[in-house]
C-alpha cells in the first residue's frame, strides 16, 4: 500500500527536484507552459474564442481522506475543476496547479499524486501549464486553476434562466453523498459488493460532462454542475435568475445503487438531493425545445432527466408523489 501524506520518514525533496523530476514531463506536451523554465505561461486565444477560468480548492480532512488513494485524490481535484468548465460549455486548455505539502510527506504519496495527474491528462487532453510547490505544517492542501475557451459570447451562465423553462439534469444524483458515507462508516442499508463499489467510485472519481456542456451552448438559458446537491445548486440558478423552481422529486435520476439503498431505507431521500459531490451538469431550456433533449443525450453520450420547471417566485420546492412538498434536512453543502 502507498504510504499516506502525514507518514514520516521520506527522503529529502527539494522544490526544484520535484518539478523537474515529477512535474515537468506533465507539461511535456503543452508548449504554452514553455517547460516550466519560466515564471509564468504564455497562452494566446484563438480568433474568436473567450478564455474561460476556475479554480478549486482541496484539503485533507474536508475534500478527502487521508487515507485516499493519491491518484484518485490527484483525478478529482483535476476532474472537479473540468467540471466547471463543462458547465460553461468550454474545451478545457490547462491547468496551472498550486500544491502544499505538508513536512514529512512520503515522495510515494506525491509520486502517487502525479501518477493520477497524468492519467486524467491522456484522457481529457490537457496539460499542466505551471504552478507552484510550497511546504507546511499541514494539512495538505491542494489548488488548481483550469483553463478553458468557448466562443466569444457563448460561455453558459446561472443568470439566463427564465420562466416557463424546464430543469435538466445528466447522469445520476445523490451517489457520491452515499459513497463518501460508506467511506466514514456511516449508517446504511445493507447493499451488495457491487453497489458500494460504485457508489464509492462515483465519489473519488466524478465524470466531467464536457461533451454535454459544449452540445447545450446556445440550447441552455442557464447552467452549472452539482457540487453542493442538487438542491442547491438549482438554487443558485433561481437566485442568479430571480426565479423559483419546482423540483419533481420522482422524476429526479437514481442509479441502480442508489435505488437499492433508498428501497432500504426512505429515509435517505434528503442525503440523495442535498449530499453534493455529483458533478454532474444542470441545466434550463425553453419547454418548447424538450423534443432536442434526446438527441442532445446521444450526441454527448449522457442521459438526461426533467426534473422541473422555473417559475415565478424565489426559493426551490420539492414536490412529492402526491404532490405535496416534502421536507428536506438541510439545502445542501455549506462551504462556511
Amino acid at each position: 500500500m502507498m504510504a499516506g501524506p502525514g507518514d514520516t520518514g521520506r527522503e529529502d525533496m527539494g522544490e526544484f527536484a520535484l518539478i523537474e523530476t515529477l512535474f515537468k514531463p506533465l507539461a511535456a506536451a503543452t508548449p504554452a507552459a514553455l517547460g516550466l523554465g519560466d515564471d509564468a505561461a504564455v497562452l494566446t486565444p484563438r480568433p474568436g474564442r473567450d478564455l474561460v477560468f476556475t479554480k478549486d480548492a482541496m484539503v485533507e480532512g474536508v475534500h478527502f481522506l487521508s487515507n485516499d488513494d493519491p491518484a484518485d485524490v490527484a483525478r478529482k481535484l483535476l476532474r472537479v475543476n473540468l467540471s466547471d468548465l463543462a458547465a460553461m460549455g468550454a474545451v478545457p486548455v490547462g491547468y496551472l496547479l498550486a500544491t502544499f505539502w505538508p513536512e514529512g510527506i512520503a515522495r510515494g504519496w506525491i509520486e502517487g499524486f502525479v501518477a493520477g495527474l497524468a492519467t486524467d491528462q491522456a484522457e481529457f487532453d490537457i496539460g499542466l501549464l505551471g504552478g507552484d510547490t510550497v511546504r507546511t505544517p499541514g494539512p495538505l492542501c491542494l489548488s488548481l486553476t483550469a483553463v478553458g475557451e468557448v466562443d466569444s459570447g457563448r460561455a453558459l451562465r446561472r443568470n439566463g434562466a427564465e420562466a416557463g423553462d424546464l430543469i435538466a439534469v445528466s447522469g445520476s444524483i445523490g451517489d457520491a453523498a452515499l459513497g463518501l458515507m460508506i467511506l466514514q462508516g456511516g449508517k446504511l442499508p445493507d447493499l451488495s459488493a457491487a453497489a458500494r463499489d460504485y457508489l464509492i467510485a462515483r465519489y473519488h472519481l466524478p465524470k466531467p460532462r464536457l461533451a454535454l456542456g459544449q452540445q447545450i451552448t446556445g440550447f441552455a438559458h442557464a447552467c452549472l454542475d452539482i457540487s453542493d446537491g442538487l438542491i442547491a445548486d438549482i438554487g443558485h440558478i433561481a437566485d442568479q435568475s430571480s426565479l423559483a423552481a419546482i423540483i419533481d422529486w420522482q422524476t429526479v435520476p437514481f442509479s441502480e445503487a442508489a435505488r437499492e439503498a433508498l428501497a432500504a431505507d426512505e429515509g435517505l431521500f434528503s442525503a440523495l438531493l442535498t449530499g453534493g459531490d455529483d458533478y454532474e451538469l444542470a441545466f434550463t431550456f425553453p419547454r418548447a425545445k424538450a423534443e432536442a433533449l434526446a438527441a442532445i443525450s446521444g450526441k454527448a453520450g449522457v442521459p438526461l432527466a426533467i426534473v422541473g420547471e422555473m417559475t415565478g417566485g424565489s426559493g426551490v420546492t420539492v414536490r412529492g408523489p402526491d404532490g405535496h412538498e416534502l421536507p428536506l434536512a438541510t439545502a445542501g453543502w455549506r462551504h462556511f
